[in-house]
């Protein structure tokens, strides 16, 4: 199973469209997770045509969104579980803050959004994953979005770095 990760797309604020580097994976996604920061509905109902789209609120979303979107999600593929979560808020880092969002629940994997830096580490049993941004990647180097390959149970995190978000 492939799934395409991203999230602070910030469009149309950002970028006017999907940068091609993503559109490229976007259309031989198994499934899409999103955290966060579409910034309209267009751009949420634009992604759902690619693939199952599973998302969060960001803090910079529409009323609409906010209406349709939680603020954390619960994913299960076979028996991975992961938590999914924009990661904005206050107090603590951004890193932080995602993994407190599932204390409570027994997790392989938290992805989360919100500062635009790509991040991919263990943190004991726990793979935290950033994407970045595909479209305003800030102080980073590059844009970024993220590829995770789940077979028998078992995860495979990887960012996607590129120049130009065209």
């Amino acid at each position: 199973m492939k799934i395409v990760i991203l999230g602070d797309t910030h469009i149309p604020k950002r970028a006017k469209h999907f940068p091609k580097r993503l559109l490229a994976e976007l259309k031989t996604a198994d499934a899409i997770i999103h955290t966060g920061d579409f910034q309209t509905i267009d751009v949420y109902n634009d992604m759902r045509v690619f693939a199952p789209l599973h998302a969060v609120i960001g803090n910079i979303d529409s009323e609409e969104l906010q209406e349709v979107l939680p603020s954390s999600l619960l994913l299960q593929f076979g028996d991975v579980t992961i938590g999914v979560v924009h990661g904005h808020g206050k107090g603590k880092t951004t890193e932080k803050r995602a993994l407190l969002a599932f204390e409570h629940e027994q997790v392989d994997a938290v992805i989360f959004g919100h500062s635009h830096i790509p991040i991919h580490k263990q943190i004991g049993d726990i793979m935290l994953f950033n994407p970045g941004s595909a479209t305003d990647k800030r102080r980073e180097k590059q844009f970024s979005f993220g590829l995770l390959y789940i077979q028998k149970n078992t995860l495979h995190f990887e960012h996607v770095f590129y120049d130009s978000k065209d």
